[in-house]
């Protein structure tokens, strides 16, 4: 069960005993508002970005969304509709990062790329033949949606580029791995940066990895 249905089964008890549920709704609306930025805005932003390219006129949607009734989507021309909406909110696309124009791809040592191992507390071992893709399984093993969570957290980034994103990067897009669902993991960086950023997200989530790097 989800921590989003745990919540909605709480509240519904806490409604039903007549106790008040105001700390509990507040919860409620993060966790809905952090499953539209880190799991649909990729997906709008993959699928549904490239067909509104055609339209060159600027336009808001609105998707109107009722559990258990179809979707339906409203269309405006007013540029600030959202500003009739007294609690609306923008979830967006992380922003674009600028980059000089030195060269990046040569600022970083790079050590072998056969050097990496990370151990779970359970015995489960990755060690990929490249140390990247022992990134890129790591991730996908704690669960990209709670790395991501700890990359906005704590601003983690490789090269001024989140380590996940849902952009890709103009300069360094191609060293981004996708991870399905829009997201995005940037793996140009040596093997003690990628050590650093996965002890940083095992402290962060209380994993206990353990992250080594053979000489």
């Amino acid at each position: 069960m989800s921590r989003l249905s745990k919540l909605y089964e709480a509240i519904e008890t806490l409604r039903k005993e007549g106790v008040s549920t105001d700390d509990l709704e507040a919860k409620i609306s993060q966790a809905e508002e952090e499953i539209i930025k880190n799991e649909i805005l990729p997906i709008v932003t993959q699928n549904i970005a490239p067909a509104l390219s055609q339209v060159q006129r600027e336009l808001v949607l609105v998707v109107d969304y009722r559990p258990g009734a179809d979707i339906s989507v409203h269309l405006s021309r007013k540029q600030n509709f959202t500003a009739d909406i007294s609690d609306a909110k923008e979830i967006r696309l992380d922003d674009p990062v600028e980059h000089g124009s030195r060269n990046g791809m040569s600022n970083i040592h790079r050590s072998s790329p056969t050097d990496m191992t990370v151990t779970f507390p359970n015995g489960t071992i990755i060690a990929e033949t490249k140390a990247a893709d022992t990134l890129v399984k790591t991730v996908k093993k704690i669960g990209v949606t709670r790395v991501r969570k700890v990359v906005e957290a704590e601003n983690l980034v490789f090269c001024k580029v989140p380590v996940i994103s849902n952009r890709r990067d103009e300069k360094y897009g191609q060293s981004q791995k996708d991870l399905g669902d829009g997201w995005l993991l940037i793996t140009h960086s040596n093997n003690l940066m990628k050590k650093a950023f996965l002890e940083r997200v095992s402290d962060a989530l209380h994993l206990d990895l353990r992250v080594e790097i053979k000489k």
